[in-house]
Formats: C-alpha cells, sequence, structure tokens
C-alpha cells in the first residue's frame, strides 16, 4: 500500500475534513502549493477565497473546501488547513453564493471597500468548490 498524507481541515467553530488523501492542492499568497507524502516541512498562508483539494480523499476520489483566510502546514506526511472560514463543497448553499457575488458586483466594488471585496472573494471561491463557477 502507498505512503498517504494525513489531512485535516479545521476552522474556529468544528472540524470541517480529516482523512487521508494522497495530494493535497491549495493556494498560497505565493502561489499553488501542491502537497505529496515526503515533501518538506512548510507553512503558508492560504491565499483570500482559496479552493483546497484533497486528491485521493473519500469514495470520491476528491474533497474540495472553500477556505477563506488562514494557513496551511505539513510536517511528516500530516497536513493541516487552518482556515478562519472553511465549507466542503457539498454544504455550500450555490443559489445563495451566486446571489451573494452578483449583489457585491452589482454593487460595484471597489479597492477602497476591503469588506465587500472579502464578500465577493468568499462568495467566488465557495461556487468554485461546488464547481458551479
Amino acid at each position: 500500500m502507498s505512503q498517504q498524507l494525513f489531512v485535516e481541515i479545521v476552522s474556529p467553530e468544528n472540524e470541517i475534513w480529516a482523512g487521508e488523501g494522497d495530494m493535497v492542492i491549495a493556494k498560497t499568497t505565493d502561489g499553488e502549493i501542491g502537497l505529496q507524502p515526503g515533501h518538506v516541512p512548510v507553512m503558508a498562508l492560504l491565499a483570500p477565497g482559496s479552493v483546497v483539494r484533497v486528491l485521493g480523499g473519500r469514495e470520491t476520489g476528491e474533497v474540495r473546501v472553500a477556505a477563506h483566510g488562514g494557513f496551511v502546514s505539513m510536517a511528516n506526511n500530516r497536513v493541516s488547513i487552518l482556515a478562519e472560514i472553511a465549507e466542503l463543497a457539498e454544504d455550500i448553499d450555490v443559489d445563495r453564493a451566486k446571489v451573494a457575488l452578483d449583489g457585491a458586483e452589482s454593487a460595484g466594488v471597489s479597492a477602497e471597500d476591503a469588506e465587500a471585496q472579502a464578500r465577493a472573494e468568499r462568495a467566488r471561491s465557495r461556487l468554485q468548490a461546488a464547481e458551479a463557477l
């Protein structure tokens, strides 16, 4: 049997998902990172509105999570995603996310309105995680 990663994805409210996977792909502030068994230890900030993918997780073969803020760390084949807010793709209300994105975009998100930008990023990452964008 090949070696796998133990992956845990948590937010301050609860554990979102934990299990084994072959690879974790996450977008960091320095770019996209792929983590496989044997990867050197790493710690990085998650990019705003990230989609974290765990390949080889669950019976579907892939776990997708919308993660907002936080960081990813890996050591000894253990990956921890610690996110300020996180949602499993199958738990995302796609219609609600579309309405939130439309509302943020129609309001004309400006560079000065950080909260509106954050709402738009969260809505986009939810839709990307749910593969609806």
